[in-house]
């Protein structure tokens, strides 16, 4: 019999792998909802949904091996990196879902959460001061108007499979929707700046480096509490903390 991993596993959510199963777990069956309703809707590749009994969604594993991991280098070639932007540049050019994603978020909505966490960061000695008030100032960049686009909302690189130079699979679309396509850029990238020039020319087209890099910002000033409170370290090298402070 095959054995069960624990992929992931917090009070949100939990994804188990059995064989070539992937069985995920979720309290919010929005969540499911959301996830099911963008995978038969994206044009780039994701997995096979074999069946689904509320909580539970039961998926294939896509082919190949993650681009990379949070916290590690790539191993993955500049050419695999490319064929992920051009594969995020055709995800963002199909016809919108009729629901906003995670990459949708009302500015005031996301400034006033910006805000609090920052506090919170400062408040509890978490993070410095001066590194939580730079950081505040380059997310700035962020909080825009922008067009919105399909967006998958939690692209970062360990959802993202490759075989070589191809783009195998992409999974987790439980927070897709309609969304700031730059989000998905710097989500794809964080922690990984030296492959940011790979992935814009993947995706053909010029955008604001500047506003990605305040994405990075927010993203990691967002993410830290929400880490820690979930069993997740964003202090290991390479991670949320680590850039935040290459902002400095």
């Amino acid at each position: 019999m095959d054995e069960v991993e624990v992929v992931v596993a917090h009070s949100e959510r939990a994804t188990l792998r059995v064989g070539d199963v992937f069985l995920k777990v979720d309290a919010d069956q929005a969540r499911i909802d959301a996830e099911v309703e963008a995978m038969a809707l994206v044009p780039v590749p994701t997995p096979k949904v074999l069946w689904r009994k509320p909580p539970v969604l039961a998926i294939a594993a896509v082919p190949g091996t993650v681009l990379g991991r949070l916290g590690e280098p790539s191993t993955a070639s500049s050419s695999a990196w490319a064929a992920a932007g051009a594969a995020v540049r055709k995800l963002h050019e199909a016809p919108l879902p009729p629901r906003p994603g995670r990459a949708g978020r009302g500015l005031e909505e996301l400034a006033a959460d910006l805000d609090g966490e920052c506090e919170w960061l400062v408040t509890n000695g978490v993070l410095p001061a001066d590194l939580v008030s730079r950081n505040r100032q380059v997310a700035e960049a962020a909080l825009r108007p922008w067009a919105p686009m399909f967006t998958h909302g939690d692209l970062q690189i360990a959802h993202v499979f490759v075989d070589g130079d191809e783009i195998t699979g992409i999974i987790d679309w439980s927070e897709a929707g309609q969304g700031d396509a730059l989000f998905d850029l710097a989500t794809l990238t964080l922690g990984h700046e030296e492959h940011l020039g790979d992935v814009i020319a993947g995706y053909g087209t010029e955008v604001d480096l500047d506003v990605i890099r305040a994405w990075w910002s927010l993203r990691s000033l967002l993410g830290v509490r929400w880490l820690m409170q979930h069993g997740f370290d964003p202090f290991m090298p390479g991670c949320e903390v680590d850039v935040l402070r290459s902002r400095m």
